[in-house]
């Protein structure tokens, strides 16, 4: 499945990267297939695993901030793999060329 999340510190003004960072380096270390996004970050990876870590990532957060956001948008196809880059080829061999990442 693949699950894209944000979480957000609602009580830290509006330079965030210090906060985000702390999540980002939690799914480097996770092992599982990640695209980080402006927005977000991709997870690839079997629920129990990617839930595992968006929990994992919800609590880390939570230690260093009164009130956090956390979005998930779940896409959940029975037997696909590699979707993280499968989505995005399908979409460009339809096109017949290179889309910008």
């Amino acid at each position: 499945m693949l699950a894209e999340f944000s979480i957000v510190p609602l009580d830290k003004g509006e330079s965030l990267s210090e906060y985000v960072s702390k999540i980002l380096d939690l799914v480097d270390e996770s092992g599982l297939e990640y695209r980080l996004t402006p927005m977000g970050t991709i997870v690839e990876g079997d629920w129990d695993e990617v839930m595992g870590l968006i929990k994992e990532c919800h609590h880390t957060m939570r230690e260093h901030s009164d009130r956090i956001e956390t979005k998930i948008i779940i896409d959940d196809r029975k037997g696909a793999e590699n979707r993280i880059s499968g989505k995005i080829e399908s979409v460009e061999n339809k096109l017949g060329k290179e889309l910008k990442k």
